[in-house]
């Protein structure tokens, strides 16, 4: 195996690329002769042809019987040029009559689907982001209904998201293609990264690229940060909440020489204000503060076909959390009041080098790194929980393509080291993980109705050994405006089981480890397969656009890591003997009724069922039916740039099961499942300019409320305390407002 995995490696260096006309194709009805994007290139008489990409830019196969290249684009005249030699060319294209009788608009989707991927990927712009108050990563899916947003317990103000039925730490989530969200943060790290940060984020469902790792099982979230050479040189956003949220947020950019950009990006969020709408004694939303700083460097340089990015980061952040009467200077560690506090301190340095061939466009070099020391000191009650964990990522890519840009490749090694240092309660947790993998991509595009990406992967990991991660995504286009996906891959990760369920520590269960064999925590690690079919069609009604999508995944675990709550007074962990699975089913719908108004409806539906020792269950504290709508609005803007605009999203979860508490005593016993609820946020944005601007919402405006979210709150070092039954909002309606300046 490992000689053939070599001969993968090494293939894309022996190939023999046919010859490659490459050119720019210019939009002439701009004032500075802009790249024109999407444009049909196509030798005559032939079908073999590319598309120019954002910035107009193309390579199409060469051959000396190709006289003649046809360029075209809708709304333009289609233009026939004839080619005597290999030499790169340059062409603008003229819009069908004058610029005064025709004018051709586009309006960016905010969130859109792509039906040229073979990939079922979801591009969520910073449009889409600014429908929300967005203040940090955990927050920017409220609009989009492929990501669950719940709260982890009623204590910590923790959101974690699930997607396809399971929880983040199955999904690979990245900055910027390197992997980020992993480890000792995936309890909070998406609170980490704030919303203002984020340029755009790509959801993948399914089996991700091999090129991200193998860690990937239920799809990947990557995120997009600013550059530095596009943002505002001055960017502010101010927001305040009545739940005693503050928080502001400033970029500085600017050119350093001609090929050099760089951003200071700085971060700050308070909140000082203690609230305890439903009498429990406990906060409903934890005391916080945080500064997050990112200096971020970019350079270009497109004469040598050169890009790279160079980011440093650090934060720190602070909650308190518990009884309303807490004070941790005083009460820490005592039973006077149960209490908590959090401080995680992160350190990170990135680097990302690219690299095109000027010469042959269709081979490039990209080299990534990343080193990141995350330490969190914390305490629940009179239980200690801290973590050290020192993370290095490398990934080397290499692309060509075989014969012609029909049949693209991607190739490349990785390597990563972690190293763990866990303190629970009197116990000591240490371990190290190394890898080194390699991987092969191959990509085909017949540039109409397939196209498909196949990859596999192999790696020699120190504690899992020698194994091999394959990967595969089709799409087909059956008709006109339609794609038809399939996929399927398999994925692998380490379970932090202490961090991934850090809500444990806001109760007094105790913590039982069994099957103490495997080399992590004495458990074994998570293996699954995902496979997925989806169907994206669109379509014109009454003359308007919209398009609708089903989806359906199943995820099925060789092992996993049981998480079983089915003892009130106990949290076990042990390896799967018997089945796991997770069944996701998701139909969406998209219309523009009229301009400017959007309208999105999803429905979705879980089965996620296991193995555990008292026989298969319906996994805790997953609703199996979920219905979304989302409605977007805005006005016309005026010639000074001011509008508003409206936004509306509704959200209906079905009951939820609750894990057991039968042998609980009475008073502490819940029924089998949580009530079904709804939820309404809304935000009105008034544009004054296009530098500034001002707006208002307020979610669960409907003031829903969950009724004794904490069990024994009066005994909170009694053992049946337990926060962890949380179905929906404790606070009630927040309410906010916020500005938003940028110079250009």
């Amino acid at each position: 195996m490992k000689k053939y995995i070599l001969i993968i490696l090494l293939l894309p260096f022996g190939i023999n690329a046919q010859d490659t006309l490459t050119g720019t194709i210019l939009d002439g009805t701009s004032e500075n002769q802009e790249g024109l994007g999407g444009a049909n290139v196509v030798w005559l008489d032939t079908t073999v042809g590319a598309v120019t990409d954002f910035d107009g830019n193309f390579s199409i196969p060469f051959e000396s019987d190709y006289k003649q290249l046809v360029i075209s684009y809708v709304g333009y005249t289609t233009d026939t040029i004839s080619i005597s030699e290999n030499k790169p060319i340059v062409h603008t294209l003229r819009s069908i009559g004058d610029l005064d009788e025709v004018t051709i608009e586009a309006k960016r989707k905010a969130t859109a689907r792509s039906f040229i991927q073979s990939q079922n990927t979801i591009l969520i712009s910073s449009d889409e982001l600014l429908k929300a108050a967005c203040c940090n990563l955990s927050e920017s899916f409220e609009t989009n209904p492929s990501i669950d947003v719940n709260f982890a317990d009623a204590i910590t103000g923790t959101r974690q998201i699930k997607m396809l039925g399971l929880k983040s730490p199955n999904i690979l989530i990245t900055t910027e293609n390197i992997p980020s969200i992993r480890g000792a943060a995936q309890a909070y790290g998406l609170s980490f990264i704030p919303g203002t940060w984020v340029e755009s984020i790509q959801i993948t469902k399914g089996a991700g690229s091999v090129v991200n790792g193998f860690e990937s099982i239920a799809g990947q979230i990557n995120t997009e940060l600013q550059k530095p050479s596009k943002d505002d040189l001055l960017f502010v956003n101010a927001y305040g909440s009545i739940n005693g949220r503050f928080e502001l947020n400033t970029h500085v950019n600017t050119a350093v020489g001609d090929k050099w950009h760089t951003g200071l990006y700085l971060h700050g969020n308070i909140r000082n204000q203690k609230f305890d709408k439903n009498d429990d004694s406990f906060l409903d939303v934890p005391l916080a503060e945080q500064i997050n700083i990112l200096n971020r460097w970019q350079y270009t340089n497109p004469e040598k076909g050169i890009v790279s990015f160079f980011n440093f980061r650090f934060m720190n952040d602070e909650k308190q959390t518990g009884q309303i009467d807490f004070d941790p200077e005083r009460d820490k560690f005592s039973t006077n009041f149960w209490g908590s506090e959090i401080d995680t301190r992160r350190y990170e340095a990135s680097g990302k080098l690219g690299w095109v061939n000027p010469e042959i466009p269709y081979q490039s070099l990209g080299v990534q790194a990343a080193y990141s020391f995350h330490d969190q000191e914390s305490y629940f009650g009179r239980k200690i929980y801290n973590i050290e964990h020192s993370s290095f990522y490398s990934n080397a890519i290499y692309n060509s393509i075989i014969s012609d840009s029909r049949h693209k490749i991607k190739t490349g090694v990785s390597f990563t080291y972690d190293a763990y240092d866990e303190d629970v309660n009197a116990s000591n947790f240490q371990r190290k993980e190394n890898s080194v993998g390699g991987f092969f991509e191959y990509s085909y595009d017949d540039l109409g109705d397939l196209n498909l990406t196949a990859g596999i992967r192999a790696d020699n990991h120190n504690l899992f050994g020698f194994f091999v991660t394959p990967r595969f995504h089709l799409r087909y286009a059956p008709w006109e405006k339609s794609a038809f996906r399939v996929s399927f891959g398999s994925g692998r990760r380490s379970a932090n089981i202490f961090t991934e369920n850090q809500q444990l520590f806001s109760t007094n269960r105790t913590i039982n480890i069994l099957n103490t064999e495997g080399d992590i925590y004495g458990l074994d690690p998570e293996v699954a397969w995902n496979y997925g079919v989806s169907y994206l069609q669109g379509f014109n009604l009454l003359g308007r656009k919209g398009d609708i999508t089903f989806d359906f995944y199943r995820t099925d675990f060789v092992n996993q890591v049981v998480v079983d709550w089915g003892d009130p007074l106990a949290i076990s962990f042990y390896n799967l003997e018997g089945e796991s699975f997770a069944n996701s089913f998701q139909a969406e719908f998209n219309y523009n009724p009229f301009e400017n108004f959007d309208l999105r409806f999803a429905y979705k539906y879980y089965d996620v069922q296991t193995d555990f020792e008292m026989g298969r269950m319906e996994k805790p504290m997953i609703p199996k039916n979920r219905i979304f709508a989302n409605l977007a609005y805005e006005t016309e803007a005026s010639a000074k740039g001011s509008q508003w605009k409206f936004d509306l999203t509704y959200n209906w979860l079905d009951s939820q099961l609750y894990a057991n508490t039968e042998p609980s005593p009475v008073e502490f016993q819940l029924p089998e499942r949580s009530p079904s609820i709804s939820t309404l946020n809304a935000q009105i944005t008034k544009v004054f300019s296009p530098n500034f601007e001002i707006y208002v919402g307020g979610e669960n405006i409907t003031n829903v409320q969950q009724d004794n979210p904490i069990l024994s709150a009066n005994d909170p070092f009694g053992p049946n305390f337990d926060s962890t039954f949380v179905y929906g909002p404790i606070f009630g309606s927040v309410y906010y407002t916020g500005l938003r300046y940028k110079l250009n």
